[in-house]
């Protein structure tokens, strides 16, 4: 079972998207995604309006994702990361670490392009870009 970080996500919605995402997506019946990356996603597309993408990938979330939301637990777990690695001298972001927390909250492989976000962040990692 897999995560989606927004960039696979957002490279699905791409001109060209990368092979290897696609040979992999094509692959998977069920996407788990964080309603970090759902924010982010429209965010981004509020910031340069795309309508037909816009369309597209409210239809993909409607049919083939299952939206995970952020807990409590979720929440808990993302803050003592965050702080854990801060106390190392590692900043990360908020949304990659409640990313991060999702994933282990429910098990799941994180895939993503930004696997340096991600490390020491106790999740396993699939980057199926070529």
């Amino acid at each position: 079972m897999y995560l989606f970080d927004t960039n696979i996500i957002s490279e699905l919605f791409r001109r060209e998207p990368n092979l290897g995402v696609i040979q992999f997506t094509g692959k998977i019946s069920q996407t788990y995604i964080s309603t970090i990356s759902l924010d982010e996603i429209f965010f981004g597309l509020a910031a340069k309006p795309k309508p037909r993408i816009l369309q597209r990938f409210e239809i993909f979330v409607a049919d083939q994702c299952i939206v995970l939301p952020v807990t409590a637990e979720i929440a808990k777990c993302s803050g003592q990361l965050r702080g854990h690695l801060r106390t190392k001298g590692i900043i990360r972001s908020q949304a990659d670490m409640l990313i991060a927390a999702t994933a282990r909250q429910h098990n799941l492989q994180l895939v993503t392009r930004n696997v340096k976000d991600f490390e020491q962040c106790d999740v396993d990692i699939l980057n199926p870009f070529i």
